[in-house]
């Protein structure tokens, strides 16, 4: 597949209406994040619109983009030429690509890691409160240089840390596999944390954001996990929060990092003042439930930031339309709707196997797919779906009001910095549908087809 066509941005004459950019994608690729025509912001109002109103706004945006796990970092630091690893991530993370403003790393082994470790291994029976084995080294060999890159490309690139498993020696089963923390481990758990945060900013910058825990209510057989209760969650939270405001480091903590079905797991670390006062935010993932939990949650702590943060394609549906569709609908569209300031799949890059990975899934897909033969890339279905809002919305943009209608045209509507508008409309619906628009004094209109997509863009007149 080709990658999307640059973009620049709108230039109109002074004190006259604004033309309006226009990017679609077609369910049956023959147009791909492709640049259509423009189209003219027309004087006027018109009935039967959806009306874009910049004065209704709502979250500040950090913006889109996917996990740079272990396997997708190997992948592009030892099966890629140097040319092609500069060309993809300029193609993801720059400017003339798709703008990738946030990624997230692990700490430690996933499923997509070629190993299973910890920062901080330690034989069966041995411990090491003091932490005095502690090192990212397994992170330097192809992980921190990918996210130097990356961060080199676009400096604005947010950076969320999220463990798989404490140390096997913190835990229960003292393993990498299954079980939870010792009840003597949370001291040295976010001592664990904290030097891992500490240690990356050293060598990538900032880091932005950190989960306690992945996937808190979910114990795999087959590669690190970790079963952490909200009373558990809310216990380590009140411990890392004070070393971490000692440190001097910037880093947010965000609960959960799991499914939209069980709100009331973060609703009960929220409850606890002991560790709500350190959360900044509730990131979610998208393998049950369905994507208003999100609201649910944001609803009764209103002061509580939103982040969507895993979700991963695969084999297990039809990537055109099926994976398209769902993809637009409940995380592009869908998550921002309901309050999220990010929006994040799962492995930035898998090869043709979908690997590199030891347990968990094995028919998983990256947002590209790069060959570990030859380091050819293939764009996915996934790029192009976070492509219509990525290359168009700046970190720092707002989310502005836009009429939508499930099941029929559903939209998602921001403010750039720079003042530009950007309107994202996905037909939902079985039939060709007219998006007509109103905004910024004028309006405009334009056929979108059944499971078709199309991002508008123009500078805003007041």
């Amino acid at each position: 597949m080709a990658a999307c066509t640059q973009a620049a941005h709108p230039g109109d004459a002074a004190g006259a209406f604004p033309s309006v950019e226009v990017w679609l994608t077609l369910p049956d690729q023959s147009a791909l994040l492709a640049r259509q025509a423009p189209i003219a912001l027309q004087p006027g109002a018109a009935a039967g619109v959806i009306t874009v109103d910049p004065a209704q706004r709502f979250q500040e945006m950090v913006g889109y983009g996917a996990a740079i796990s272990d396997a997708s970092a190997w992948l592009i630091q030892r099966r890629m030429s140097p040319e092609q690893r500069d060309a993809l991530l300029a193609d993801l993370f720059g400017p003339n690509g798709i703008g990738f403003s946030f990624t997230r790393v692990t700490i430690g082994a996933s499923d997509f890691s070629r190993s299973h470790y910890s920062y901080d291994d330690r034989p069966k029976g041995e411990r090491d409160p003091e932490l005095a084995y502690f090192s990212i080294a397994p992170a330097r060999a192809e992980v921190l240089p990918t996210i130097r890159a990356a961060r080199a490309v676009n400096p604005n690139l947010a950076v969320m840390v999220s463990p798989w498993s404490a140390p096997g020696w913190m835990k229960t089963t003292d393993s990498l596999i299954k079980g939870t923390l010792r009840d003597d481990a949370y001291g040295p758990f976010a001592k664990y944390l904290l030097r891992t945060v500490r240690d990356f900013t050293r060598e990538i910058g900032p880091v932005d954001y950190l989960s306690i825990q992945n996937e808190p209510d979910f114990e795999p057989e087959n590669y690190p996990g970790m079963r952490l209760s909200p009373a558990q969650r809310a216990r380590a939270i009140a411990l890392l929060g004070p070393e971490l405001k000692r440190a001097g480091l910037p880093t947010r903590i965000l609960d959960w990092d799991h499914n939209w079905d069980l709100p009331e797991q973060p609703l009960g670390v929220l409850a606890d003042p002991a560790a709500s006062r350190y959360v900044a935010g509730v990131a979610w993932h998208c393998y049950k439930g369905d994507v208003p939990a999100q609201s649910v949650v944001r609803d009764k702590h209103p002061d509580k930031d939103v982040f969507f943060t895993e979700c991963s394609g695969g084999e297990w549906s039809k990537a055109w339309p099926d994976s398209w569709a769902w993809t637009m609908r409940n995380l592009v569209i869908g998550a921002p709707r309901h309050w999220a300031r990010g929006v994040l799949m799962w492995n930035l890059a898998l090869d043709e196997k979908y690997g590199p990975h030891l347990g968990g899934c094995d028919n998983c897909r990256g947002v590209v797919t790069i060959d570990s033969k030859t380091g050819a890339v293939t764009r996915n279905v996934e790029y192009y779906a976070l492509g219509h809002v990525s290359r168009f919305v700046a970190r720092g943009a707002h989310r502005i009001a836009s009429d939508t209608r499930l099941g029929g045209i559903e939209t998602v509507a921001f403010r750039n910095p720079d003042g530009t508008r950007v309107l994202l409309a996905f037909n939902a619906g079985a039939r060709v549908e007219t998006v007509s628009v109103q905004a910024d004094g004028g309006h405009f209109a334009y056929p979108l087809p059944p499971n078709a997509a199309v991002t508008f863009r123009w500078r805003g007149t007041r």
